[in-house]
């Protein structure tokens, strides 16, 4: 995939932020999280009136740039600078680094070769140039009419929920002009909200290198509505109290698989912990603003501790009952906002003191599925795919499929381990991995 860089930018709001905001201090659930940039990148196809011709691409960009400009003025922080020495954003109005890029084809060739092109998405979500921006951004247009905008953000600054606000809002503001944008402010300054907490009085345990792999590798599957029907059918146990969701059959096919790697690894079975992320926003009384901006997100834990002398990994249902209990009861949970900070350390220290230990295997997931990544529209109709970009830290994260159906899995862990997960029987049997037919875009 050929892309050039036709030229780079700072936007900044369309509004100077006035003088008493332009200090954001993160709170130490911020301050709490791994320095690294999170990446997402949205696909839309040709609108049908864009075509190739560049003067209707030079106009698009350019509304893209002036609503990007004016949403700003409600999202000012992305526009500021991360200060990480200090723990705060300088909100500076320095700007979002944005970079408008050419790629040579047509979208439809990368589309059907998605699995093939996954080491080189990272060249349409480029971002984090020297002087630290809080958010970069990536227009690429394809030869065809079709636009790819990729996203980097500063993880310490916005969880995952917080970016699809912002995401949504920008899009919005594209389709329909500031002017008729009535959503819900953010608020920002989650520090003041929560009650101070001193990180040091609440013993913080060292942060261990618990997702940086070596020799790394990301692999794209599929689990369609079919596979995903059969998963549940196989897993059903009477004693559940509700029927499992979609993310926690496959999570539980994919730490099953996971685990008889890491028996043959280690010729036995360990104690093994599956990380899910959650968003504590609902679950915090008072509630918070409906919009609040930052980082609320916690680890729901599930824990499979197998019988002594046991090396047989138990059936699939096992797993799902484990993940239904960890789900249950932590959605279950109410957390007061002084306790917000304490509750994420508990699940934090837990994943800490397993890796620690060096016999305990630790699978960090994450899902975006229902996430409304599919509906941000621009004024040229929804995404036509949702991706990733390959990660140096392990992972696996799941995410709705384009159609609705099913689920899209993106793992990466250690290239000898990814090789025996694909040969898992369980896996071959229900992830497909090619790439499917798409229309031609």
């Amino acid at each position: 995939m050929e892309v050039q860089i036709i030229y780079t930018k700072m936007i900044k709001p369309s509004l100077s932020t006035p003088p008493h905001l332009r200090t954001l201090k993160l709170s130490p659930v911020d301050q709490l999280q791994y320095s690294y940039r999170n990446s997402f990148i949205l696909y839309y196809s040709a609108d049908g009136s864009a075509g190739t011709d560049q003067e209707v691409e030079r106009r698009r960009i350019n509304r893209l740039e002036t609503s990007l400009s004016e949403t700003l003025t409600r999202f000012y922080p992305l526009a500021g600078r991360y200060i990480k020495d200090d723990n705060w954003v300088d909100c500076n109005d320095e700007g979002v680094e944005l970079f408008v890029a050419k790629v040579k084809g047509r979208l439809s060739q990368l589309l059907s070769r998605r699995n093939d092109m996954l080491d080189q998405l990272g060249h349409l979500a480029r971002g984090a140039g020297a002087s630290s921006p809080v958010l970069s951004i990536q227009m690429s247009n394809f030869d065809c009419g079709g636009l790819v905008i990729g996203f980097r953000l500063c993880r310490h600054v916005f969880d995952g929920f917080s970016a699809i606000r912002f995401v949504s809002s920008w899009a919005t503001a594209t389709r329909q002009g500031m002017d008729d944008h009535d959503g819900i402010p953010p608020t920002f300054g989650i520090a003041s909200i929560l009650p101070p907490n001193d990180l040091d009085l609440l013993k913080m345990k060292p942060m261990p290198d618990l997702m940086g792999i070596d020799n790394g590798v990301t692999k794209r599957m599929i689990f369609d509505g079919a596979k995903i029907s059969a998963l549940r059918a196989i897993s059903h146990d009477p004693t559940f109290p509700r029927r499992p969701s979609r993310v926690e059959v496959v999570t539980a096919l994919i730490w099953r698989a996971r685990m008889k790697v890491s028996r043959a690894k280690h010729g036995r079975l360990r104690i093994s912990l599956a990380a899910h992320g959650m968003n504590l926003r609902p679950m915090i009384v008072p509630p918070l603003p409906p919009l609040s901006f930052g980082n609320l997100q916690t680890r729901v834990i599930a824990r499979f501790v197998p019988e002594s002398g046991n090396t047989e990994v138990p059936e699939l249902k096992v797993f799902v009952g484990l993940l239904m209990d960890s789900f249950t009861k932590s959605k279950e949970t109410v957390v007061g906002r002084e306790d917000v900070l304490p509750t994420l350390l508990k699940t934090r220290n837990e994943l800490h003191e397993a890796a620690e230990k060096g016999d305990v295997d630790v699978y960090m997931f994450t899902s975006w599925c229902n996430f409304p990544f599919y509906k941000i529209d621009f004024g040229w109709g929804n995404p036509v795919w949702l991706s990733k970009t390959h990660s140096a830290y392990e992972s696996t994260t799941l995410m709705d499929r384009e159609n609705g159906d099913g689920i899209e899995a993106w793992v990466c862990f250690n290239k000898q381990e990814m090789a025996e997960f694909l040969r898992d029987d369980d896996i071959l049997a229900f992830a497909s991995k090619e790439a499917y037919a798409v229309a031609k875009i």
